[in-house]
């Protein structure tokens, strides 16, 4: 086997990690964040809301079952760099596709291994969200560092833009029931395939297409997807779900959709001292009052003292951990959202109820 490359990882407060270089040979930055999933790097690699970001991978082992066709959630890897503990180049499920190292290397991404990732990981959990910088190319700190300054917040920065479809398409079942018009902020196949599973005849919008253009479809219900950066950078995205909004049908936001529409309501959004990512989230339900184990992918939130001073606002669902908005509703409409990812995948299924719940409003109106 090939001699393995060093590598380095500097954070912004000028933190070094040593490591060997994963991937291909070069340089990365972005903000770095951890995932605490034990399983589904693939899902999560492929994430278009990880756009942007160098994803620590708190399991010890990754890349030790390969990539498979079946499970990607875009059209490639959207994480800006991986930081991982122990890198496996070979793989041992038959039904793999190709190494986790090949599927870096065919999307250019940039990784570093044998790093101490919970030593990394306390270490974020205590200073914060941060930018930071790998290379496997050049290890002068000094330059990097001053590479490293030149990286733009996540704060403020639009990113679905550059993961989002130009041009709408379409994807159905065999004689739907019902249609769906689906605003691509950063969507998540498996989104799509759960509105698809339930007799839904899904087009998916650019973020930039027209309230005509989409009414053009005559939607039974509006889906408000997923998708990575700022969502007060969006102010033409937040006016447009305002205009759906006005229209009282069906609406369903995700994650970026979930804070997008709060933003047309009036509501206020924050940054996250450190983002919820992992696949075992604890959520409770205030309608039911049953707790559900979910995944989720974020870095912003919705203001809960803004949520609960606005009349026309119920929140729904709230996180067990830190007691953030996890969910809300519109007084008097079927118009609900979620900060987390019900269509789970990697994930359990505990939150699939709500693509039920969404089906039933959409029927009940149409």
């Amino acid at each position: 086997m090939q001699e393995k490359k060093d590598a380095v990882l500097v954070l912004e407060d000028g933190t070094v990690f040593d490591g060997v270089a994963i991937g291909k040979i070069g340089t990365t930055t972005g903000e770095i964040a951890f995932n605490t999933g034990m399983t589904g790097y693939q899902e999560v690699f492929t994430d278009p809301s990880y756009f942007g970001q160098i994803l620590v991978m708190n399991t010890a082992h990754i890349g030790n079952y390969g990539v498979h066709e079946d499970e990607v959630e875009s059209d490639g890897i959207k994480v800006a760099g991986m930081v991982i503990k122990k890198f496996s180049d070979g793989y041992s499920r038959p039904s793999a596709m190709k190494s986790l190292q090949e599927y870096m290397e065919d999307y250019n991404k940039v990784g570093i291994s044998d790093v101490d990732t919970r030593a990394l990981v306390r270490h974020i959990r205590n200073k914060g969200a941060m930018n930071c910088i790998i290379s496997s190319e050049n290890i002068d700190i000094d330059s990097l560092k001053a590479q490293l300054k030149e990286v733009p917040s996540m704060e403020g920065l639009e990113l679905s833009s550059k993961v989002a479809t130009t041009e709408a398409y379409e994807v159905k079942p065999n004689n739907p029931e019902l249609k769906v018009a689906l605003l691509d902020f950063g969507v998540k196949r498996n989104i799509v395939r759960c509105l698809v599973d339930r007799g839904c005849h899904v087009k998916v919008f650019p973020l930039n297409a027209t309230l005509e253009e989409v009414n053009a479809f005559e939607p039974d219900g509006y889906m408000l997807s997923n998708g990575p950066g700022d969502p007060s950078a969006m102010p033409n995205s937040i006016d447009l779900v305002k205009s759906i909004v006005e229209l009282n049908k069906p609406v369903f936001g995700i994650c970026l959709g979930h804070q997008i529409l709060g933003l047309s309501q009036g509501l206020e959004t924050e940054k996250m001292f450190n983002g919820h990512r992992g696949i075992n989230h604890p959520i409770k339900n205030l309608k039911t009052g049953k707790g559900e184990i979910t995944s989720q992918n974020h870095g912003f939130v919705i203001s809960k003292a803004s949520a609960e001073a606005n009349a026309n606002i119920d929140v729904t669902h709230i996180h067990l951990n830190d007691d953030t908005v996890a969910g809300i509703e519109l007084k008097g409409k079927d118009i609900f959202s979620v900060q987390y990812h019900p269509e789970a995948s990697a994930g359990p299924h505990d939150s699939r109820y709500l693509f039920d719940q969404f089906v039933d409003n959409m029927k009940k109106n149409k």
